[in-house]
């Protein structure tokens, strides 16, 4: 009997929480239950999105998996070895291999420094090469995506937000990691931008052999480019499917209501699936139970108060719900 290969990415129940300026009528100070006990895998070569509603815990549970915040509890691989608690070398080879890409590229480079010297300074901080060695990979991997050697004069004003995410690509790819998390990589760009933003990274992807966490709530960006997807609510992984399971198939009420508010096009989805129905709860406060059950159109009084376990719906499609198949 073959044993399953390890994937590249393995998140075991891992937990954030964050203080918040409040104290409850105990005097505690309170937190926000940002990621709650998420498990998950990315294996080798893939892409797997990771999608939910704003402030569900998705670019939290990004900065965790890349070691940049630390975790309440849980713990996370890569390539089989604990990310946090790595010290010195083994910390600065960890960082090469794991590499993020912004969502907002204005926010992500420095608005007085030329955009070369940008590029430059993680090759700097890493030791990689003579400075014409560096200048060498800068200007290879501007040329792989779609930019020329006069950039590197440039400032981030003097470029277009396509360009500037271009450069965000090339700074993330430059120390030639393995895995990469794009967290709404295409968000702060106008839609004609946007996929050619998208095609560009799924050409690298291929073209350098890397495993991708995509992050976004646009389904259709996700539908486009992923392999499988994982579906968060509320700081919970709710539905776990291979795409095309995911859209035809959705077993979770909120995945059926993400899908039928995000995609209405789609033949009967908004007649098939229910609509989502007001606001999230507060993650300081989060409802016992299910997590949706209070926007749910499928609750019981089981759903208030006890937690859902994980149900196999199909081949690699997990989900959490007690009615998922009713």
């Amino acid at each position: 009997m073959t044993s399953t290969p390890p994937a590249l990415v393995s998140v075991e129940n891992l937990v954030k929480t964050y203080p918040t300026g409040a104290r409850s009528l105990t005097g505690r100070r309170q937190k926000v239950l940002s990621v709650d006990s998420v498990s998950f895998r990315v294996e080798v070569g893939e892409v797997l999105g990771l999608v939910g509603e704003s402030g569900c815990g998705k670019s939290t549970l990004a900065r965790a998996v890349l070691g940049l915040t630390r975790i309440d509890a849980g713990r996370v691989l890569f390539d089989g070895a604990e990310v946090s608690g790595r010290k010195g070398a083994d910390r600065k080879a960890l960082r090469r291999s794991m590499q993020l890409v912004f969502q907002d590229p204005y926010a992500a480079l420095d608005p007085r420094m030329r955009l070369g010297t940008s590029l430059e300074v993680p090759l700097i901080q890493h030791g990689v090469g003579t400075r014409e060695e560096r200048r060498a990979r800068i200007l290879d991997m501007l040329r792989q995506v779609g930019l020329d050697e006069s950039f590197l004069d440039r400032r981030p004003v003097e470029c277009s937000g396509g360009q500037l995410q271009r450069v965000v690509v090339a700074r993330a790819l430059l120390l030639e990691p393995r895995f990469l998390i794009c967290d709404e990589p295409t968000s702060a760009l106008d839609a004609s931008i946007r996929a050619q933003i998208l095609n560009l990274l799924m050409e690298l992807k291929e073209r350098l052999g890397l495993t991708v966490l995509m992050i976004s709530h646009d389904l259709r960006v996700v539908r486009h480019v992923c392999d499988r997807v994982a579906v968060m609510y509320l700081g919970q992984i709710v539905e776990v499917a291979p795409r095309e399971q995911l859209f035809e198939r959705p077993s979770h009420p909120y995945t059926q209501a993400l899908l039928a508010a995000s995609l209405p096009e789609e033949p009967g989805a908004e007649t098939t699936f229910g609509t989502l129905r007001g606001e999230p709860p507060s993650p300081v406060n989060p409802p016992d139970g299910c997590r949706f059950h209070q926007r749910c159109p499928k609750a019981r009084a089981r759903c208030a108060t006890e937690v859902p376990q994980s149900h196999q719906a199909g081949a690699g499609h997990s989900v959490s719900c007690h009615y998922w198949d009713q």
